[in-house]
């Protein structure tokens, strides 16, 4: 049985790990020669913030019952945050000084008006089992407490697993968008009004 709820600071060091996974998948030149253990004390960092977890974003999990592990994770905020959040993970980088001291120049991701789905990762030995649906599913409440009405998400033109699981959810592709060295999909959802 998995449980979808809202992070906190003690799930930072299971939700790095998932966050990576996406990292990876972007292939990022900055990322290349950062060691992985210095990259997720980065993310521990970020994902132990309240700005992270529940004032600027929204961070949400899907944890398992027997095991008490977080195996799925989903994370996003109102597009007028992007730059802030992105600022945190930088301060954290710079102290750290995972990037000999210049800054992650991150692309924007979000388009106007939106709540803007970052990233959605589950553990890969959790793959298949609706996990990622479970988390799409939870997200709507977050949004219209935040006060959207739409959200927004990328995908990876290389990634068509996910495109399709965006689009039985109803996610409707809006624009393409480059970040990195990758193509994405911009794709978006009408959320009900409560």
């Amino acid at each position: 049985m998995i449980t979808i709820r809202e992070a906190n600071k003690d799930d930072a060091g299971q939700i790095a790990p998932l966050i990576n996974i996406i990292y990876d998948e972007m292939e990022l030149e900055e990322l290349d020669d950062v060691p992985d253990p210095l990259w997720l004390k980065v993310l521990r960092q970020a994902y132990s913030t309240d700005e992270y977890l529940n004032t600027m974003a929204r961070t949400v999990v899907a944890e398992d019952d027997q095991t008490h592990r977080v195996v799925g994770v989903a994370f996003g905020y109102s597009d007028e945050y992007e730059q802030s959040l992105d600022d945190i993970l930088d301060r954290y980088a710079k102290q750290s000084n995972v990037f000999d001291g210049d800054p992650l120049d991150p692309d924007l991701e979000a388009y106007t008006d939106e709540w803007y789905l970052d990233s959605i990762a589950v553990d890969p030995n959790y793959q298949g089992q609706g996990i990622g649906g479970e988390l799409l599913k939870a997200l709507p409440k977050f949004v219209r407490h935040d006060g959207e009405t739409t959200i927004g998400l990328n995908v990876d033109f290389e990634n068509p697993a996910a495109k399709k699981l965006y689009d039985r959810d109803h996610f409707i592709t809006v624009g393409i968008r480059q970040i990195g060295d990758h193509l994405y999909f911009h794709m978006q959802k009408e959320v009900q009004v409560a």
